[in-house]
This record gives C-alpha cells, structure tokens and sequence, in this order.
C-alpha cells in the first residue's frame, strides 16, 4: 500500500467554518418577477434542500426579471445583476 494511505491525515480543520447553500442567479428564474427570494421562498422552489442552512446568491448566469433578496451573502457581481435587472438586496 502507499505511503500517503498509511499515514494519517493531518493540518488544519476549522471547527467554526460557516456552510453556505448555494444558489446562482441563473436558477431564479423559476421564481415570479417582483416576487421576494429569502430562505422560505427558496425552500418552496427546491432551490435549496434544508431550512437550517444559510445562503449565499453567487452572480453566475443572466437575470430579466426583478427581486428584492434577503438572504445572508450575496457576491458583488450578483448584486450587480440583480441591481441592474431593477431588483434590490436587503441586508
């Protein structure tokens, strides 16, 4: 067997990293325009699997319709395109 499956794995694990949900600004286009996405609106498209998790909206794709979005982390290009479709997010 090699080395590197005989050794045991070692460095650094954060105990108090912060998991994120992921969902892209291409997979809102399910939901209605002027339509409010938050972590309830979420959950009832299936964009997201559990209730307890936070969110975090990340700018890959296009955006026609506008949202207003409350949800824990947005990234500056989705805010961007968010803000351009005539949308807003609400810290």
């Amino acid at each position: 067997m090699p080395i590197q499956r005989r050794l045991p794995k070692r460095g650094f694990n954060n105990i108090f990293r912060t998991e994120y949900a992921i969902v892209n600004i291409r997979d809102l286009h399910k939901m209605r325009s002027g339509s409010t996405v938050n972590l309830a609106t979420l959950l009832k498209q299936g964009l997201i699997k559990a209730s307890d998790t936070k969110v975090k909206i990340l700018g890959d794709g296009e955006l026609t319709k506008k949202f207003t979005v409350e949800v824990d982390k947005v990234s500056k290009s989705a805010q961007q395109k968010i803000e351009s479709a005539g949308g807003s997010v609400v810290s």
